[in-house]
């Protein structure tokens, strides 16, 4: 049966007059953002050097608003995808609660706003550096990493990586190493989280088609992935304190916090029906907001 392009023209109509306001919250996905914001904003305290707060509060809204519009991209790139899988079907586009071109005109309006005002305000290395993590997150790993290749979570969680980073140039206007430790820090601690996500939603990534290392190489593969990440990621979350830009309230937090990562990710390798695997994607959450947290402390109570 052929669809006329008048009634395709009505269902979009149909779908603008019920998105509601929580829906165009929704397409931001405010719970990666408050991750990301979070991040951003360490990256921005513990950066050397002065910002005035108002400007700070200017640059984390710039980090929030092109977090959330290439996630609205993201919504709209997939939203076939999405309607296969049980964990996203109740999006506003898969649901039919707003047209498509509305979602992408949303998203790119929003993009470009912030990355202009990160310019203006800010400086404009870091208002590049936010368009890259964008582009990246949207052209890189949506359009071509995640539907082709099981390493997508790896490369392209270089996109999550990027907010303490652009941070940190938002203040002192250059990238120096401390920054891009920071970036190694969520970079490596991404494959292990979402991993852990994509096992125990492996049928839904199957039934999508979509190549998650567990559809491709198998739970088993996939588990020594996630403990070999762990493992990295021990001397990687006490860098801030072996390099000076930390002390040791930090790397007692991260010492303790990584071993305990790892303990889970062992426990993981020997789970039988992935709810430690569940456990783990949760604590994976509180792991590196800890970790952040910590940093974030240190720094304001002039450790």
């Amino acid at each position: 049966m052929t669809i006329s392009p008048l009634a395709l023209q009505e269902t979009d109509t149909l779908a603008s007059s019920e998105a509601s306001v929580r829906d165009y919250i929704a397409l931001l996905k405010p719970r990666v953002m408050s991750l990301v914001v979070f991040t951003g904003l360490v990256g921005i305290v513990v950066a050397p050097g002065h910002i005035h707060p108002l400007l700070a509060c200017v640059a984390v809204l710039c980090i929030a608003l092109a977090s959330g519009a290439s996630g609205a991209i993201n919504m709209w790139y997939e939203r076939d995808i999405d309607a296969l899988m049980v964990r996203t079907r109740n999006r506003p586009l898969p649901r039919g609660r707003m047209a498509p071109e509305h979602a992408l005109e949303f998203g790119i309006v929003i993009l470009c706003a912030s990355i202009l005002l990160m310019g203006v305000a800010i400086n404009w290395f870091a208002a590049g550096l936010l368009a890259f993590a964008a582009g990246f997150y949207v052209f890189v790993y949506t359009m071509w990493l995640k539907p082709r290749t099981p390493q997508n979570i790896v490369i392209g969680g270089a996109a999550g990586a990027f907010p303490p980073m652009i941070g940190w140039v938002a203040v002192t206007g250059q990238l120096d190493m401390p920054a891009l430790v920071l970036f190694a820090l969520i970079f490596f601690w991404t494959p292990p989280h979402f991993w852990a996500l994509a096992l125990y939603r492996n049928d839904d990534y199957a039934r999508a088609g979509i190549p998650m290392l567990p559809v491709v190489a198998g739970e088993r593969a996939t588990k020594i992935q996630m403990l070999i990440y762990t493992l990295v990621l021990l001397p990687v979350s006490l860098a801030p304190t072996l390099m000076g830009f930390a002390g040791w309230l930090y790397g007692a937090v991260a010492g303790v916090l990584s071993v305990g990562f790892i303990a889970y990710a062992v426990a993981v390798f020997f789970d039988k029906n992935h709810a430690i695997a569940k456990g783990m994607f949760k604590c994976s959450l509180l792991y590196l907001t800890a970790l952040f947290s910590a940093l974030l402390v240190e720094k304001l109570i002039g450790w």
